[in-house]
């Protein structure tokens, strides 16, 4: 696997001068797998539904949050098409924040909404100050972070006392399924995605100061689904089919998980 340099590089090419959000797997830019609960897989898909799925993932995670009124950062925001939905909400704000420059321009030129702003930023070294939010989400992005003992901490430090996290992505389930990852799934063996075992991101928000902390599977309502749009879409030979192999080997799955800040003054 490249090293972290490379890896970053690789990134900046995919979603900064490459666009991953033009390609029609991800129809309508939001770059996640989608959530495909409700949506019949029985027939041909169309566009709509594809769209339909990628926001049907951005409510689970808000549906986690309850957002209405509070102060909202988005981690690896991507070109902002997911900011629409929060807005919808009706937080008091939003803030996302991305490491790929070209996304953070993409996101300010589609939203306009006075409550909303968008920074670069790593998820390792969020740049705001702490118990500046309350509530934090962040969807199909962490399989990208390097460090995601850097990004509970600083999570915990943004957040201010009782305030809710939602991530969703997809995990490793164990430590060793790395390299059997690797020889499945391309994004894995180039080092675009990273092999994060959920139980170690479980265990770095609970030595962050974090409670509450809970770690669902959601992939029986992403895995077919997305197996079903590759399959019929012009992209079939070019988009790695091989994740639900995966998943029935127990190499990985994708999860929602929350967290809650305690009540009361930090230490």
């Amino acid at each position: 696997m490249a090293d972290d340099l490379e890896r970053t590089e690789l990134r900046r090419r995919t979603y900064g001068t490459g666009d991953l959000g033009t390609m029609s797997i991800f129809a309508g830019g939001f770059i996640n797998f989608g959530y495909w609960d409700g949506i019949p897989l029985d027939g041909e898909l169309t566009v709509e539904q594809r769209i339909a799925s990628q926001e049907a993932l951005y409510d689970v995670v808000l549906d986690a949050l309850d957002i209405a009124g509070q102060r909202v950062l988005e981690v690896g925001c991507g070109q902002g098409v997911g900011a629409r939905l929060v807005l919808r909400r009706e937080p008091e704000l939003l803030r996302g924040i991305d490491l790929i420059s070209e996304q953070v321009d993409r996101a300010r030129a589609v939203n306009r909404d006075e409550r909303v702003e968008f920074v670069l930023g790593s998820a390792s070294d969020i740049p705001f100050a702490d118990d500046s939010f309350d509530r934090l989400l962040s969807v199909e992005a962490a399989q990208h972070f390097e460090d995601l003992a850097g990004f509970a901490r600083e999570s915990a430090r943004v957040l201010a006392p009782g305030g809710r996290l939602a991530v969703t992505t997809f995990f490793a389930r164990h430590d060793d399924a790395g390299p059997a990852l690797a020889e499945l799934i391309e994004t894995f063996a180039t080092g675009l995605d990273l092999a994060h075992p959920i139980g170690r991101f479980t265990d770095d928000l609970r030595v962050a100061g974090f409670e509450d902390v809970r770690a669902d599977s959601i992939g029986a309502h992403v895995w077919a689904g997305l197996d079903r749009w590759i399959a019929f879409g012009e992209f079939r030979d070019r988009w790695d089919r091989n994740w639900i192999p995966a998943t029935e080997r127990g190499l990985a799955d994708y999860y929602l998980v929350t967290a809650r800040q305690p009540a009361g003054s930090k230490a």
